[in-house]
């Protein structure tokens, strides 16, 4: 508790206005963190939601409803969660209001190795299994971020010897002015539209996983992909290219013992074994990891085989390229693709040429983004095309149209929104209804 009262960061903030603006998660988080070192501060918390005043909490200052923002003007420091826009709270702000995050919070008080994992796609992967390797390795490692685990509560035991690997969203980086020691960036094309104003805002947030980076640092980085070379260009650290590794590392896996389907899969573990080599783990250890990793819910994630189809959930794919690469791991066995979903303002071009190119013989399409899909496709004859209102209909026509020994994979190429609350809910849904009509 003292060192966390030491850090740099935090050392003003006994005498400064604290307000904690979203009370979801990581919201709640924050709270627990301030509590333990400021006992007798009132902390504000502001939330749109007007039903989250809990009378048990002492010593808050609640903000809630539709004038949730007004009196942001009267703290010193604003908490903020990622889901929250900059130009929403921006307005509200008074002169000299400091806007920081949980990550950032952490990022300055951590006094361990932080391994950060940011990517379009990819990075909950990445991160567990780079997590599996060093705990394999008897490293005392954790893992949190956006990977959905709060990540305050860990400051309080954490060592000097300790690791962290954070999953880090955009979102998460938006504000951020520190980046992690070991830097990994998969992967980056548009997504989040609805959110930041242009794909270079987009970028421009991702940036900054190796922005701040220093010469003694590492930043681990897909060199096929453009964005995140030109990104990676301008860090001082370290560079290692992990996409140009990934014979080296086959030689000593074994490819028919790796469960995750797909080149972008090797990807990404080459990107976790590039992690291991930096704290020097040996290659006997990182196999067994490797080897017994399964692969994270939601992404080609295999449901069963069930009336002799094979059906694989992809729920976690709300981008085109997501899809796009579930159809190249699956290759001509791929017969009915469920996709389509709420309209995050992407192009779907090239999903829309992959699926033409490909042996697909049924498309299942949820709208608005099915809408879009269909009018490209319409015309390709050999394509059976069909929209489904809810999951229930589309499971129904899935196992009506997909012969025997061939594969029907939910991959969206979209958000949830609409039908779902998240891709979770949604994949949840689609594993569910598969084994229930599959035993009918």
């Amino acid at each position: 508790m003292k060192k966390l009262k030491n850090c740099r960061f935090l050392q003003d903030w006994q005498n400064k206005q604290i307000l904690i603006l979203g009370f979801k998660r990581e919201g709640k988080d924050n709270l627990l963190f301030l509590k333990k070192i400021f006992p007798k501060k009132i902390i504000g918390i502001s939330d749109q939601n007007e039903d989250l005043k809990d009378k048990r909490i002492k010593n808050v200052e609640w903000n809630l409803g539709k004038g949730y923002l007004k009196n942001i003007k009267k703290y010193d420091i604003i908490i903020k969660s990622p889901g929250i826009k900059n130009e929403i709270v921006s307005p509200y702000l008074k002169k000299g209001a400091i806007l920081t995050s949980q990550t950032e919070i952490f990022f300055h008080c951590y006094p361990g190795k932080i391994i950060g994992v940011t990517g379009t796609k990819g990075k909950g992967t990445v991160c567990s299994l780079i997590f599996q390797i060093l705990k394999r390795a008897k490293k005392k490692v954790f893992l949190g971020g956006n990977i959905e685990n709060p990540v305050l509560k860990y400051l309080f035991s954490a060592k000097k010897n300790d690791i962290f690997v954070y999953e880090l969203s955009s979102h998460q980086l938006v504000n951020l002015k520190k980046s992690p020691s070991i830097a990994v960036f998969l992967n980056l094309f548009p997504a989040h539209l609805d959110f930041f104003k242009s794909f270079n805002s987009y970028k421009k947030a991702k940036a900054n996983i190796c922005r701040w980076q220093k010469k003694e640092d590492f930043i681990i980085y897909n060199s096929k992909d453009k964005n995140v070379k030109d990104i990676v260009k301008k860090s001082k650290a370290k560079k290692i290219a992990f996409d140009k590794k990934i014979k080296k590392f086959l030689k000593f896996l074994n490819p028919k013992k790796i469960r995750l389907k797909g080149y972008f899969n090797l990807l990404n573990i080459s990107a976790a074994i590039c992690v291991a080599e930096i704290f020097k783990i040996k290659k006997e250890t990182i196999k067994k990891a490797v080897e017994d990793f399964k692969g994270l819910p939601h992404r080609l994630e295999y449901v069963g085989r069930f009336r002799g189809i094979d059906f694989y959930n992809d729920s976690q794919a709300t981008v085109p390229e997501a899809t796009i690469a579930a159809i190249d791991a699956f290759k001509d066995n791929l017969f009915t693709l469920i996709t389509g979903g709420y309209n995050a303002n992407v192009d779907y071009k090239k999903l829309i040429q992959k699926i033409l190119k490909s042996n697909i013989k049924v498309l299942i399409l949820f709208r608005p983004t099915g809408e879009i899909i269909f009018r490209e496709i319409k015309k390709k004859l050999a394509i059976k095309i069909i929209f489904a209102k809810d999951m229930p209909e589309a499971v129904k026509l899935a196992f009506s149209l997909t012969p025997k020994n061939k594969i029907c994979l939910l991959s969206p190429a979209s958000p949830s929104f609409g039908l779902f609350q998240n891709y979770k809910e949604r994949g949840e849904c689609f594993k569910r209804l598969v084994k229930k009509y599959g035993k009918n």
